[in-house]
């Protein structure tokens, strides 16, 4: 631990436990040592200890239960915060692995904030779990990553043609759809000096959304092989509706077109070029369709695209209760008193509101946080920053936390109530919103 600790440049340490305190004159820096948890959370409550500006490193054997001296200093910092499970996570990514042929390569999603989990602690796990490649939106997402150390090779889904020196100085892979986008990438790398630059071909197989038409695999077959600035590295396509059954004969049919597609672009080339039509869905209901690699996505977070099912939950969002009050029956509650109250009620203010990615929509009743492993409907109009909630029947005080997702509240129930996708709920999830990874 002194090795540890002299090597990372590490400046204060507060050691709990008889083991590590007979240790203590080893340590050469600012130093603070605790027979237990429950003493060193009782120094932090009393000013004894100050913890101001600082990152602090939580790590020991559960027996500690260190779980309580996070929450304390969550509430310090933040009233709310994203909790990720990143072993929740690994075992997601684990589960999909599991439904692979041994020589069949992932690509992870992590666009999006990874979907609102934090994109460079979620890549960092990944690239440690050694998946094939990352997956973000645009360039800016990738130069990100790369800042932050993420060395995994990373496909960037939809790329600018404003961002293309961007993607070379960070080794970023762009998808290709079209002839305007592939000829200006072409020039641009020419223009560098850059050779062989890898990129990742889309074939349309029916999501009319971009991608090469069928017809155009020809003409880009000539357009590649008369130059040398860019290289493809894979070709795919995207599946419209491989969650439902209801779809699954134009799956088949995405699949034909595809394999046909890709088959005649391989032949062209002397390289292997891989290739990958599975998303989330498809590696559950297609294992026949892995080809050399697949997607994923959503089941990566927990959330199965095939019945919303909760495979094992990474995100749960919580907040503090700041203040209880009671309110007389004939009175009512929020902006344009949509609050109505039918009894004598005893409503509780949170700290997270649409500002957060809190849905309006879900206030007024339609929807409820678990307080004290209790169900509490928020009442009224949602704010900004703050909303508030029923608590007329839960024995609950000022500092107790508010669950709005998590293990007994699947995000689920909360998509459900808005008639979307858990994807838009997860991704709304505030940058303000302070975000804690644990690994269990």
């Amino acid at each position: 631990m002194v090795q540890l600790v002299n090597s990372r440049g590490i400046e204060r340490i507060i050691g709990v436990g008889n083991e590590i305190s007979s240790c203590a004159a080893r340590f050469n820096i600012e130093k603070t040592f605790y027979p237990d948890t429950a003493a060193l959370i009782r120094a932090i409550q009393r000013g004894e200890l100050r913890l101001e500006n600082e990152i602090i490193l939580i790590k020991g054997a559960r027996k500690f239960g260190f779980d309580s001296l996070t929450e304390v200093l969550e509430k310090k910092v933040h009233e709310t915060i994203l909790e990720v499970n990143l072993g929740a996570m690994i075992a997601n990514l684990n589960y999909y692995r599991g439904k692979l042929k041994p020589e069949t390569k992932m690509v992870c999603m992590v666009k999006a904030s990874a979907y609102g989990a934090g994109s460079y602690e979620i890549a960092k796990t990944l690239q440690e779990h050694h998946v094939d490649y990352l997956a973000v939106a645009v360039a800016d997402e990738g130069s990100e990553l790369r800042k932050a150390g993420i060395t995994s090779s990373i496909i960037i889904m939809d790329p600018e043609l404003t961002a293309f020196k961007t993607m070379f100085d960070y080794k970023l892979e762009p998808e290709v759809y079209n002839f305007h986008l592939l000829d200006a990438l072409i020039k641009a790398a020419e223009k560098e000096g850059i050779t062989n630059f890898p990129i990742h071909v889309k074939l349309d197989t029916g999501m009319h959304r971009l991608g090469f038409e069928a017809e155009d695999i020809p003409l880009l077959i000539r357009r590649l092989k008369n130059q040398n600035a860019v290289i493809p590295r894979s070709v795919f396509s995207h599946f419209v509706g491989s969650d439902s059954p209801q779809f699954d004969a134009f799956t088949r049919q995405q699949i034909e077109l595809f394999e046909k597609g890709s088959q005649e672009l391989q032949a062209a080339f002397s390289h292997k070029i891989l290739r990958h039509i599975c998303n989330t869905a498809g590696i559950e209901r297609f294992p026949g369709a892995q080809f050399d690699m697949v997607r994923l996505g959503i089941g990566l977070y927990g959330v199965s695209p095939i019945d919303n099912s909760i495979i094992h939950n990474v995100s749960t969002l919580k907040t503090t209760i700041l203040q209880i009050r009671d309110v007389p029956e004939e009175d009512t509650v929020g902006y344009s008193r949509m609050g109505h109250l039918i009894r004598p009620s005893r409503i509780a203010a949170i700290p997270i509101g649409y500002a957060d990615g809190l849905n309006r929509h879900l206030g007024r009743g339609n929807a409820y946080c678990l307080v004290n492993g209790k169900k509490a409907p928020y009442v009224g109009n949602i704010c900004m920053d703050v909303c508030m909630i029923d608590v007329t029947d839960i024995d609950c005080r000022e500092g107790d936390q508010a669950i709005i997702f998590g293990d007994d509240l699947p995000i689920t129930v909360l998509s459900d109530k808005l008639d979307t996708i858990p994807y838009e709920v997860l991704t709304s999830i505030s940058t303000r919103v302070k975000r804690v990874y644990y690994q269990d």
